[in-house]
């Protein structure tokens, strides 16, 4: 297909066994110019993709007689590289990461919108080469107690550069604040990599004094200082065909740092007090909570260091800002903490979980985890209710932006005004605790006025913009 090919020379089949979607589907991309055929089961899409030259597939991943995942990678296995788009009821982690492993463009998520339909339709030709960059790559089943808890847009970001950069050997930055679930990304990589059989070495570069950090990180040899009575490996030379976790990697020193920048390069170093170079193949994820470019123009942080560790970034996003992650993560925590083995999980009452959905979280889903395992000590198995939480009393804020800078910098009135109506709509939802008709008489809108303008703020794909600063 040519850059300059139009919409009717494009030809799209939807395969979904519901006819409601199916003909939604077939109708709306055949308004948009496409020539459009319809399968409702694996067996018609292997038929209908012999001998013709589609150049996309929307495929259902619940399908009779063989599901979409399983379609798709018996497509990649005999060597079709077709654009591939799941459509999805279910935005779990598992799913969407197996989706992009396996070589999905993309995924939509029931019940979606037609405009981000088209949107992501047109995304797909006009970045056609994508799909064959990611490489094929079987999933190892993940530990429960390791599993990334989200379905919202910020989340579904994080699936999809995981699912696309867990194969290669990249060096990856995870940002985001404490207790966002940084650990858990980087375990998540590891354990879809091709050295998921190796190692996975963690190292908190903040718990361990400098005077230990490097040996800890390199070894060394005996007699190096007082108290080496004998060689001892570091965290490198064991992570070998394996990973390693530099945990807050904003806390090296500069001399520590010069000797990272060398093993990120070279792949080699000497033990303290060695002369011998030891060589390691290891793959280098690196977390930090600090703003590290912010600590590079401040004269903290190398430079040079911080482009080789910034390869790839994956950005957790903060509990406050995927309030709609809450109630799965309080699903799952109560799961996971149960009153007495092999007692069944504690139930919630619908107060008490509006009232961890309306919470900030500034502990993030570290905080919301320890607030759940109280509550069920707490009610005793029971059902948890407000008397059982221990939240702090919020404070009121109170949005301060600085127009005089912010007509400096060139943002636009619109960016500033969606920033007042983003703040708004989230305070309303917080003073509401999470109640939307409530929300909206605050707000002086319908409760359809709300809940649309709440969808531009959870478009497919986008990230929720970032909160005001709030004083």
């Amino acid at each position: 297909m040519t850059k300059h090919q139009t919409n009717d020379q494009r030809r799209i089949l939807v395969a979904d066994d519901d006819e409601g979607i199916s003909t939604l589907l077939h109708d709306l991309l055949t308004e948009e110019g496409y020539t459009v055929e319809v399968a409702h089961s694996g067996g018609e899409v292997f038929n209908r993709l012999q001998g013709n030259n589609f150049d996309l597939l929307l495929l259902d991943v619940r399908m009779p007689g063989s599901d979409g995942l399983a379609i798709l990678e018996q497509l990649r296995k005999a060597g079709d590289d077709i654009p591939v788009i799941m459509i999805t009821a279910h935005g779990t982690s598992s799913t969407a990461i197996r989706a992009m492993q396996i070589g999905a463009y993309d995924y939509l998520l029931k019940p979606f919108e037609v405009e981000e339909v088209v949107l992501l339709v047109q995304r797909v030709f006009e970045h056609q080469a994508l799909a064959s960059k990611v490489r094929d790559l079987e999933q190892r089943p993940f530990d429960p107690r390791e599993r990334i808890i989200g379905s919202s847009p910020a989340m579904q970001q994080v699936y999809k550069t995981i699912g696309r950069v867990a194969a290669s050997d990249a060096t990856v930055l995870i940002t985001g604040e404490t207790g966002t679930g940084k650990e858990l990304v980087a375990q998540t990589i590891h354990l879809n990599s091709s050295r998921r059989n190796g190692p996975l070495i963690k190292v908190n570069c903040a718990a361990l004094p400098e005077t230990l950090l490097e040996s800890e990180l390199f070894g060394h040899e005996k007699g190096a200082f007082t108290g080496a009575m004998a060689q001892r490996k570091g965290r490198f030379e064991l992570a070998h065909n394996g990973t390693i976790f530099l945990d807050e990697v904003g806390e090296l020193s500069p001399a520590t740092q010069k000797k990272l920048l060398r093993v990120l390069q070279e792949r080699e170093f000497e033990r303290v007090g060695g002369t011998t170079t030891v060589k390691v193949n290891v793959r280098v994820l690196a977390a930090t909570n600090i703003d590290l470019a912010e600590e590079v123009r401040k004269g903290n942080f190398r430079e040079d260091l911080y482009y080789r560790l910034n390869v790839i970034n994956i950005h957790m996003p903060p509990l406050r800002e995927r309030h709609g992650d809450i109630p799965l993560l309080v699903e799952y925590f109560l799961d996971k903490y149960r009153y007495m083995a092999g007692s069944p999980a504690t139930k919630i009452s619908e107060e008490a979980m509006e009232r961890l959905i309306a919470y900030d979280w500034p502990g993030n889903v570290r905080q919301l985890e320890h607030e759940i395992e109280r509550a069920v000590i707490l009610s005793q198995g029971k059902v948890i209710t407000s008397e059982h939480l221990s939240l702090e009393p919020q404070t009121n804020p109170s949005m301060q932006i600085d127009l005089g800078s912010r007509l400096r910098d060139g943002t636009s009135l619109q960016s500033v005004l969606q920033e007042v109506e983003h703040w708004m709509l989230h305070e309303a939802l917080r003073l509401s605790g999470g109640n939307t008709r409530e929300a909206a008489e605050r707000l002086g809108l319908s409760l359809e006025d709300l809940e649309e303008r709440m969808r531009r703020y959870i478009k497919f794909g986008q990230p929720e913009p970032p909160l005001p600063t709030a004083a």
